[in-house]
């Protein structure tokens, strides 16, 4: 299929209000969900879940604001109901699938609510195909190499040298990707046939696409998060031009979903009503 193509399934319930379609756009199948309710002139909200997850994690965020806003969730290709995608995809063919579904919708305001992984495919659908969405709101931003301190770097240092050195001494094929696969972190152990994406996304630096972006951006970060920390999220507000930064203090990655979604949601509320 051509990047432009799209085919979409006859939709489905499946219970809590929501209604599944099965989407092919890009060469890529996947799986949306609808969450309506809102008014035909409210916008339209777009949510897209982190790494290892699927719509599940953001569904009770989407259903709390279900009289103000409709909602599309997704299953990113890989992840979820969603079959593998036809290669090891970057962020930029993500984002360019949903670009391609996204053009295939009526038009309506829309915002693109990303949460870790869902980030990188925003920053990059914002940067490539800015009249996609009207704005994007990120939540535990991802798409910029961390800045480790000085004692990090150390303490990690033996680790990798250590990895390195029996990486040089062990022949490509199965064992070495069993040595990956030891040292490797937890998402890279659990990553299988998804592996080669998680890998060009850890190694991915979005500052350009983030400079590009000309859209209203809401970043919001927990204080306690150790996989995408707030400084993160601050050095995207200041590559971002007008952005909004939000450190939550008491979340970390996971918590600011459930324990923080209302503070969540009432940063999303505001972002929509200065849309209008």
């Amino acid at each position: 299929m051509s990047s432009a193509s799209l085919r979409t399934s006859e939709p489905s319930g499946i219970g809590d209000g929501l209604v599944r379609q099965d989407v092919a756009a890009a060469s890529a199948e996947f799986a949306v969900y609808r969450l309506a309710g809102a008014a035909a002139s409210a916008p339209e909200l777009v949510w897209a879940h982190g790494w290892g997850h699927s719509h599940a994690s953001l569904t009770p965020l989407a259903a709390a604001l279900r009289r103000r806003a409709d909602s599309w969730l997704l299953d990113l290709p890989g992840f979820g109901a969603s079959p593998l995608p036809p290669g090891p995809w970057g962020t930029e063919n993500y984002a360019d699938a949903m670009a391609a579904w996204l053009a295939t919708l009526p038009p309506r305001r829309r915002v693109w609510v990303g949460h870790s992984f869902g980030c990188r495919v925003g920053l990059q659908l914002a940067a490539r195909h800015p009249q996609a969405v009207d704005a994007l709101l990120l939540i535990a931003a991802a798409g910029l190499p961390p800045h480790r301190s000085l004692a990090t770097r150390l303490k990690r240092l033996p680790r990798r040298l250590a990895f390195r050195a029996m990486r040089a001494m062990t022949p490509e094929g199965p064992a070495r990707d069993r040595l990956r696969e030891r040292w490797g972190s937890a998402d890279y152990r659990a990553a299988g046939a998804m592996r080669a994406v998680l890998v060009k996304a850890v190694n991915e630096d979005l500052s350009e696409a983030a400079c590009r972006i000309r859209l209203p951006v809401t970043l919001v970060n927990g204080a306690d998060d150790h996989e995408s920390p707030p400084e993160i999220a601050e050095r995207l507000h200041a590559l971002i031009a007008g952005s909004r930064l939000n450190v939550l203090r008491g979340f970390d990655h996971w918590t600011i979903l459930t324990d923080g979604r209302h503070q969540v949601n009432h940063l999303l509320v505001e972002l929509l009503e200065s849309l209008q």
